[in-house]
């Protein structure tokens, strides 16, 4: 199996790509913080209780349940109790910038509503019965069987039901619970029964790629995140799979065998299902930490990806030179209001893992913030964590390395941040009063949950998402009067 490659940022912006046998399992290194325990001092008698019991991702099934309805003329249909998709409406897809679930979702999901007898004994029979009139009314490409707790307890098999259909309709299902994980594992475990169920070999298409882990709705971004991958790539003949949010969202799965390679935007998201396509078809995949944000990292990935298709250097370039210069002369507009609001702010980032690295690095080598804390949320397992870590505190240009922590728990995040003095923390509207009323600084929301801002594509990807931040952040001091 081709080994993987991982790129590492130097300082000074500079990076290099390092083969490794396993990008993901690295020996602690001397000056590694992992797993900082902060004496928490509880000054008083918390003045956001609520928050303690806020989560921050869904479970295993919401993962699928978002990640189906992420893809375009999919239909989901849950094996579950009635509050599963109601669940999803109002605690995933309003929480992920006040989206809506699009055409096939919301409380018009078809679910067999299991009740206290199927407790008991299988609800197969019933699951079959909808499964038959979903397609018979539901016009949809593709249909996912999402199995939940109930059926996860009696045994129920959801395959069973979604075979005997897919001789007249286009049926996967994906037999999970909500104590098999959280949301980002379920998003992995919907593309992994993708290829198990629907995909086959294809010839390769020279200059394709797929774009993994940017986990919809849980990335509050990952519409605006894709297209402007998408766009980017292709400016420099790269021919981009998103997957999600196609037109035809079955061809786009159906095509992912065809990329030449794999793009895992995730530490950790993702690159499981990396792994499975290229032990299935052979596919390399390259980790990449995060979404590029700003100039610097994106040119870097730009170089990066020409190095690694044999790209016609000239015309990565002359796109690096054109779009840069669009970036930095727009930044000089916007330089006095931030340069006046935020000079070296000392920053706190609260969010998911992708989310962290590419705004702890744009702030610090391209904006001169000081990043003091950085709080990850999406839970990322073990293994990774060292990586991740070494992510947030090498390469970066600034004097001060942040402190990271890896905390879902609301409140202590709170106690956490209450440690610090601050001055712009960039994090979920979890934190939105925190940083406001006890903290004295600007928050914006950039993380899941993001219940105070609309999100429709959105992104702080590229060079034209460096630009986007500066306006968000700017604006808090400002405007409007």
């Amino acid at each position: 199996m081709p080994d993987p490659v991982r790129p590492t940022m130097e300082p000074g912006g500079e990076s290099h790509f390092e083969e490794q046998s396993n990008p993901l399992h690295h020996t602690k290194k001397k000056g590694y913080r992992m797993g900082i325990v902060t004496p928490l001092k509880t000054k008083d008698k918390p003045s956001y209780p609520w928050n303690v019991e806020a989560p921050r991702f869904s479970c295993a099934p919401g993962g699928v349940y978002m990640a189906t309805l992420a893809t375009f003329g999919a239909v989901p249909i849950l094996h579950s109790g009635a509050g599963c998709g109601m669940f999803r409406k109002s605690g995933q897809d309003l929480a992920g910038g006040l989206n809506g679930a699009g055409p096939n979702g919301k409380i018009g999901t078809p679910c067999s509503c299991m009740v206290d007898e199927e407790h008991a004994l299988s609800g197969e029979e019933k699951l079959r019965d909808l499964v038959r009139t979903t397609a018979g009314l539901a016009c949809g490409d593709l249909y996912t069987v999402i199995s939940g707790c109930v059926p996860a307890l009696v045994g129920d098999d959801a395959g069973v039901a979604a075979r005997e259909f897919r001789g007249t309709a286009q049926v996967i299902h994906v037999n999970t619970s909500g104590f098999a994980g959280n949301s980002y594992m379920g998003y992995e475990q919907y593309l992994e029964a993708v290829i198990d169920q629907l995909l086959a070999p294809q010839p390769v298409v020279r200059k394709r790629v797929n774009l993994l882990g940017i986990v919809p709705y849980q990335h509050v971004f990952w519409k605006g995140n894709l297209q402007v991958i998408k766009d980017l790539l292709g400016q420099i003949g790269v021919q981009a799979n998103m997957i999600f949010i196609e037109n035809d969202g079955l061809e786009a799965l159906k095509s992912i065998p065809s990329a030449e390679l794999n793009l895992v935007f995730s530490a950790w998201s993702g690159v499981s299902t990396a792994r499975k396509l290229e032990e299935k078809f052979g596919t390399p995949h390259v980790v990449i930490p995060s979404v590029p944000v700003g100039p610097k990292d994106t040119s870097t990935f730009l170089r990066f990806l020409a190095r690694r298709l044999q790209l016609r250097r000239t015309r990565v370039e002359k796109v690096i030179a054109a779009e840069e210069h669009r970036a930095y002369r727009f930044a000089e507009n916007i330089a006095d209001i931030a340069m006046m609001a935020l000079p070296h702010a000392c920053t706190a980032i609260v969010a998911d893992t992708g989310t962290a690295i590419g705004l702890t690095r744009y702030g610090s080598n391209e904006l001169g913030w000081l990043p003091k804390v950085v709080v990850i949320t999406d839970d990322p397992p073990e293994e990774f964590r060292a990586d991740i870590i070494r992510h947030l505190t090498e390469g970066l240009e600034s004097a001060v390395k942040p402190e990271v922590h890896f905390e879902i728990d609301p409140h202590k995040i709170r106690l956490l941040l209450r440690e610090h003095t601050l001055q712009l923390v960039l994090a979920s509207s979890l934190e939105k009063h925190i940083a406001t009323d006890e903290l004295n600084a600007m928050q914006v929301s950039v993380a899941f949950p993001a219940h105070d801002r609309l999100i429709a594509d959105r992104s702080y990807a590229g060079y034209r998402g460096g630009l986007a931040l500066m306006e968000d952040v700017a604006y808090k001091y400002g405007g409007p009067l």
